[in-house]
């Protein structure tokens, strides 16, 4: 079974995270939401609440097959101030495994050096902070083991790209009819 890594911060946007999270635990992934504050329970930019399976503190960082930031405002900066997420960030590119970001996320990775020469997107404003990144004109892109969207808007196909990069086209295509988001 894959399984997913989802960082959460106060502050994140709600269908991006909520969404991409559904769609993973409709493909059978081990979806593991993990808090990157001590409190299980995090706060969406919107109010919503949710509350996570674990800290980042005390949870298994470092072997799920994929890890996945959502975006939104305060949500992405305070992803970004958290110094053990950015470690772990790193250490999954060094094994080239598969990272997702959306939104104002993909920044994050611009940040660390991680989108040199690949192509990437991010909310519009954001695309400055994509250091070395080769702007996709799209709504999503896959480029080596990063995928990226720009927002709240792609967060179905965004998730479903990431079912297809982990298990293949045909089972992201099986959850997109069941979905009827054809």
């Amino acid at each position: 079974m894959s399984s997913v890594n989802v960082y959460l911060a106060d502050g994140f946007e709600e269908i991006e995270a909520i969404a991409v999270i559904d769609i993973l635990r409709r493909a059978d992934f081990d979806t593991n939401i993990i808090s990157i504050s001590d409190q299980k329970e995090v706060v969406g930019a919107h109010k919503l609440k949710v509350v996570a399976d674990s800290i980042i503190s005390h949870a298994d960082n470092f072997s799920a097959d994929m890890i996945f930031l959502p975006g939104g405002m305060p949500g992405t900066s305070n992803l970004e101030a958290c110094t053990l997420l950015k470690e772990i960030i790193v250490h999954y590119n060094s094994q080239l495994k598969p990272i997702a970001a959306i939104c104002a996320a993909p920044r994050i990775l611009g940040g660390l050096g991680i989108l040199k020469g690949l192509e990437a997107v991010c909310y519009p404003g954001n695309e400055k902070f994509l250091d070395g990144a080769v702007l996709y004109p799209g709504k999503l892109v896959s480029s080596r083991n990063i995928i990226t969207g720009k927002g709240a808007g792609v967060a179905v196909d965004f998730a479903l790209k990431i079912v297809e990069v982990i298990e293949g086209k045909e089972k992201a295509d099986k959850i997109r009819i069941s979905i009827i988001a054809d």
